[in-house]
Formats: C-alpha cells, structure tokens, sequence
C-alpha cells in the first residue's frame, strides 16, 4: 500500500487539537485494512517526523434515517499517532 492510499486525511476536532497540544498526538483517520506499522511508516515518510507510538481504533457507523428508510455509515479507522518530543506537524499553516 502506498502512504496515499493509507492515510486518508486528518482528524480535524476539538478533542483531536487537545491531545495535539498536551500529548504530542495526531489524529488520522486512515484505511480500515492499515496496520500500525504501516501508519507509521506512512506518516514518517509523508511528514518527515519520527513517530514513537500509534494506537488504532475501529469507529462504528452511525445508524442514520432518511424518511421512512434506514440505513448505516461506513465504519472507519482512526489512529493516533504519537510524535516525539519537538517534532510537530501543522496542518493550518500557510506558506
């Protein structure tokens, strides 16, 4: 798999910006079928950090109703990625 096709993009959230700040924690929501060592290969190489820790959890999808049918999100997978002290990625930065 390619860094790409594993993580699909940043968790962007109140509580994803409190853990950024205190823990040295980013959130990323990435493909159901990555591993751990796949994510942190994928984000070492992306943003050149070195990253010491990622934990993974599976995100159930919300039942969801629309009139009279109901119907079910997507699960997906977010993993929080530790980075290690004085490394930081800024997803708002404008250069």
């Amino acid at each position: 798999m390619e860094a790409e096709n594993i993580l699909l993009g940043p968790v962007l959230t109140e509580k994803a910006s409190t853990a950024t700040e205190k823990l040295q924690q980013i959130a990323f929501n990435v493909a159901v079928d990555a591993n751990k060592y796949t994510i942190r290969d994928a984000v070492q190489s992306t943003y050149g950090v070195t990253v010491t820790n990622v934990r993974t959890m599976v995100v159930a999808g919300k039942l969801k109703r629309r009139g009279s049918s109901m119907g079910r999100r997507p699960k997906w997978k977010k993993a929080l990625v530790t980075l290690q002290q004085g490394d930081k990625i800024d997803f708002y930065a404008t250069e």
